[in-house]
């Protein structure tokens, strides 16, 4: 734990909804929203999460960084702006899209050019020896993405904090568990500064080193198995969709939401919207009433799969 200054500095996240909220925090505006599966037990029972206000971050949203390339999926050997890193990028994105809306297309094929913007910006940042803040959690995407980040900040003498997402928070009489900072709402992340500290020099190396080493193994898909970030087969987590899904009919996009509600891996939606389209082309996943949009489609097990 550091000093509670009011000091401005970057802040770094590596996903939109957590950017966006960290924007509103710094421009003192309230979203009202929960976003995602978080967790609250409240006696006993699951209870709607309690969004207490803690105070703003000090600053202004120029001060945010998103950094949203999704280390956790694919080849890392390419470079974070390299075409292969956008295309795999929009691919994930354009899953949500139906009746194809060129402005939207046009937009969501932009994302991956606005991320490399977003890192030319903090390379700015750090050239003029401004503070930095990382704030990131277990979740496969953000270890991923601060491990490669602490690659590049080990050429740079910036003064970097760090704040990590705790495994639960108390608050009162309920115990609140959240998946990532994107279930963290703008009026929240105050609250969370008593976890920040600075990190050392030795731990950005030790970070920088895993990055390399998980670079060397190069894997399909990126992990957190026993505490530690760990490449694995595309295949690792196609266990739960068949855990959810049966015979009977079911939206697709109330399956993922079982998924991500029941199993608190740090995956996104789209990554098993993916791995769910892939089992319909192999015919092990049947569609029974198709839709323009693959989320409202109804689907269930194909005959023959035990």
């Amino acid at each position: 734990m550091i000093p509670n200054e009011e000091i401005d500095m970057i802040e770094v996240l590596f996903g939109e909804s957590e950017a966006a909220s960290m924007k509103a925090a710094k421009t003192k505006v309230i979203l009202g929203h929960v976003s995602g599966p978080t967790s609250v037990w409240k006696s006993g029972k699951k209870t709607p999460p309690e969004r207490p206000f803690t105070g703003w971050v000090e600053g202004t949203v120029e001060e945010v960084i998103c950094l949203g390339f999704m280390l956790d999926i694919g080849n890392i050997k390419e470079a974070v702006d390299s075409q292969y890193r956008k295309h795999l990028i929009y691919s994930m994105y354009a899953q949500n899209q139906y009746g194809k809306n060129p402005e939207i297309d046009e937009e969501l094929k932009l994302t991956g050019e606005v991320y490399t913007n977003e890192l030319l910006r903090l390379r700015k940042y750090l050239e003029d020896g401004e503070i930095i803040r990382i704030w990131y959690s277990d979740a496969p995407y953000f270890r991923c993405g601060f491990y490669s980040l602490c690659q590049m900040l080990k050429n740079y003498k910036n003064e970097i904090h760090v704040v990590k997402l705790p495994e639960y928070v108390v608050r009162k009489t309920s115990v609140i568990s959240y998946r990532n900072w994107g279930e963290v709402s703008a009026e929240e992340f105050a609250g969370f500064l008593s976890y920040e500290r600075i990190l050392t020099k030795e731990e950005v190396g030790i970070y920088a080193l895993l990055w390399a080493e998980l670079t060397e193994d190069n894997s399909p898909l990126r992990a957190v198995i026993n505490g530690r970030i760990t490449g694995v087969q595309e295949d690792f987590h196609d266990f739960l969709i068949w855990k959810k899904l049966t015979y009977k009919p079911v939206k697709e996009a109330r399956l993922i939401g079982d998924i991500l509600g029941n199993f608190q891996i740090g995956m996104g939606d789209w990554w098993f919207a993916k791995r769910i389209e892939y089992f319909i082309q192999q015919d092990k996943i049947k569609v029974l009433e198709d839709s323009e949009n693959k989320y409202a489609r109804v689907i269930c097990r194909a005959d023959g799969r035990e």
